[in-house]
């Protein structure tokens, strides 16, 4: 145990995890170290002889579980995610449900709830500032929300709920890694790759590695595979769509287990379902008001679908197609409808977009002019994964924190792009902050460069966004600090950095050629931009009827959830169809972005009932975009004002409240639909 890194601060600069001397079996004996750790410190406040204040109660909460716990936790879910192994995911399995039993222990403490209602009662009188006030409010709601008010029977019940809900979405997690590894698609025939790039040919002859001779289409993480835009051969693309809805079926006994214990939840915990549970501590405040949001959104996003989809059977009826327009056909088809109205060929972009120059010269470049940050690379500094790179990042001049970039796909690596934190920034603790991005673009054959699609520079500028919501964060309280933000807020920040990736000035300085280093031409760049709303109708259909999915799972009481009989599959299936259609979202040629069995954001993640939350975030982020081009755009000017008034508070203070201060009145819906064709 001596000689386990997580027990001490690490020594790296910024303290960024010893990486290269932490072993799979230092993680369970560092947990139970910090578990041990932090009860013993919550024992002392909860019994403390001394009235309870502000500062003997909450701020000394704070302060547990920010040693070795935070540092492994951290360091596991981390590597977890991002470079996992049978050994790795043995030890999820085990540990998850030991953190949930944990945090009940705290959160279920009588005596320790018992002094911070007093506080909370009492909160007028104890001369608060913002920060303070918030730190108390977010213990109390949590206290609350875990079940503090409840009985001893209560208690013990949700804390058995708790536990095998960690349990359920571990094995959920596991399973949708097993699942894309399983669907990849393997092709013998070289002419059935006909439109694919000469490199993404290469990266699937590089995939076809498991003792298979040919090429290996590998998964993403979504319902409709990237290579459908570009494969010719209609019956490989009909046999790679089929492979990636068909992902998930395993999942179905766990997903209805977990539907059926969070409706429980819920109900003990005083709400309708589990929407009702999780709306209540969100900006939206009322899950009637989200559920009621999207149905009028996707009312008018099903009708410009309909004409999407009416404009691309023409071309196919036009080319002598003998068929009806089908999912695997849309994206296709999309393109050549593209290219005929705006002349925009993504493929014709690709030589322009060299993932590190997007990445450098385009991403950081931007963060510079806005900011004022700089990034040097350390070599140095070493990642959880080789391809794991680190960046030392300096504000005006002044060093600042790390930021962790992992952007290619592999077979240990869950699918998707995320941020996430390395070591929290906090007054409290003196700790600047180090963030990671993890992407999964299909890396390049062997001397070959990096080249990366449309979507994939926009996810990149995406995820920066949030890595600046950490990097940017200047709060006094790891709990409220960075990105600790309601679920239907902290996608605001990204999708507002998203603006920089066609902003003349940014992408000018990044798309250029990446041999001749020639820019890419104004006539290609201006196409790209004009073809930024076509589209849209697919683009918030699938999106739309992935969140209504999720609503519809999670507004569920107990005795609603299909029981699964012997074929849970066909359940979630038939649950899954009659939900679309009862929303007037179920269109055959356009599945939900996540069909249940694969949706890792809602079963394995945080965003059960919250997958609405880049939607109503992009309210705020589409009348940000407005702010800045009212302002003069990319400025410092500006910059500093959105840094000073929103990205800096992280959740210090009311994140609605941010946004005031930020624009100077709430946010408007004009802007967002009229960037979605939705007016």
């Amino acid at each position: 145990m001596t000689e386990n890194p997580f027990l001490t601060p690490s020594e790296l600069p910024y303290q960024l995890p010893p990486f290269e001397a932490i072993e799979a079996e230092h993680y369970l004996p560092a947990f139970e170290a910090g578990m041990a750790e932090q009860l013993e410190a919550v024992a002392a406040i909860a019994t403390d002889p001394e009235a309870p204040t502000f500062a003997n109660t909450v701020v000394a909460l704070e302060r547990t579980g920010l040693g070795t716990l935070q540092r492994v936790t951290i360091a596991f879910y981390n590597k977890n995610s991002s470079d996992t192994d049978d050994e790795l995911q043995a030890i999820e399995t085990e540990i998850s449900p030991k953190l949930a039993a944990h945090s009940d222990k705290i959160h279920l403490n009588a005596a320790l709830f018992a002094r911070l209602d007093d506080l909370w009662n009492r909160r007028a009188e104890l001369g608060l500032d913002e920060q303070d006030e918030r730190l108390l409010e977010r213990y109390h709601t949590e206290f609350v929300r875990g079940g503090a008010a409840l009985d001893d029977a209560g208690k013990e019940r949700l804390s058995r709920i708790n536990t095998e809900l960690a349990e359920l979405s571990a094995k959920f997690n596991q399973g949708i890694l097993g699942d894309i590894n399983a669907a990849a698609v393997h092709v013998t025939d070289r002419e059935e790759l006909e439109g694919l790039s000469e490199d993404q040919i290469a990266a699937a002859a590089a995939a076809a590695d498991r003792d298979l001779e040919g090429w290996l289409i590998t998964q993403s993480n979504f319902s409709v595979h990237p290579y459908l835009a570009d494969l010719k051969h209609r019956p490989l693309r009909e046999r790679l769509y089929k492979a990636t809805i068909a992902r998930g079926g395993g999942n179905a006994e766990t997903l209805l287990a977990m539907v059926r214990l969070r409706a429980e939840k819920a109900r003990m915990l005083g709400h309708e379902h589990h929407a009702a549970y999780i709306a209540a501590d969100q900006t939206a405040g009322n899950a009637q008001i989200i559920a009621e949001r999207l149905a009028g959104l996707a009312a008018a996003s099903v009708r410009n679908a309909r004409r999407e989809a009416a404009e691309l059977q023409e071309v196919i009826d036009a080319e002598g197609g003998d068929f009806t327009l089908a999912a695997w056909d849309w994206s296709y088809y999309a393109g050549k409808v593209r290219q005929a109205k705006y002349g925009f060929d993504a493929e014709a972009l690709r030589p322009y977009l060299e993932l590190d120059r997007v990445l450098v010269d385009g991403v950081f470049y931007a963060a510079e002019k806005e900011f004022g940050l700089t990034f040097a690379e350390r070599p140095d500094l070493v990642g959880y994964h080789p391809e794991a790179r680190v960046w030392e990042v300096f504000d005006n001049g002044e060093p600042l924190g790390l930021f962790v970039g992992d952007f290619f796909t592999r077979d240990s690596k869950k699918g998707g792009a995320w941020m996430n934190p390395l070591v929290v920034q906090s007054d409290l603790t003196g700790d600047r902050p180090v963030v990671v991005n993890n992407l999964n673009i299909v890396a390049p054959a062997e001397g070959q460069p990096a080249l990366i699609t449309v979507d994939n520079a926009t996810t990149l500028f995406h995820e920066f966004g949030h890595a600046l919501h950490g990097l940017l964060s200047a709060c006094r309280y790891p709990k409220t600090s960075m990105t600790s933000t309601p679920r239907d807020f902290v996608e605001y920040p990204s999708q507002v950095n998203e603006m920089w990736r066609q902003w003349p000035e940014v992408v000018a300085n990044y798309a250029r050629h990446h041999r001749t280093g020639e820019a890419a031409p104004a006539e290609l760049l201006d196409q790209w931009e004009a073809s930024g709303q076509f589209g849209e109708g697919f683009a918030s259909t699938e999106y739309l009827a992935a969140a209504i999915l999720d609503q519809a799972w999670h507004r569920l009481t107990p005795e609603e959830v299909p029981g699964g009989g012997e074929d849970p599959a066909k359940a979630v299936e038939d649950f899954e169809r009659a939900a679309l259609e009862a929303a007037g979202i179920g269109l055959e040629e356009i599945a939900p972005r996540y069909r249940s069995g694969y949706f890792a954001h809602i079963f394995a993640g945080g965003y059960s009932a919250g997958y609405y939350s880049y939607i109503w975030s992009e309210i705020l982020d589409a009348d940000t975009v407005e702010w800045f081009k009212e302002h003069g755009g990319l400025t410092r000017e500006n910059g500093d004002h959105f840094r000073e008034f929103l990205l800096s508070k992280g959740g210090s203070i009311d994140p609605m409240e941010s946004y005031r201060r930020f624009r100077g009145r709430d946010a408007e819906i004009e802007p967002l639909l009229e960037r979605r064709g939705l007016k």
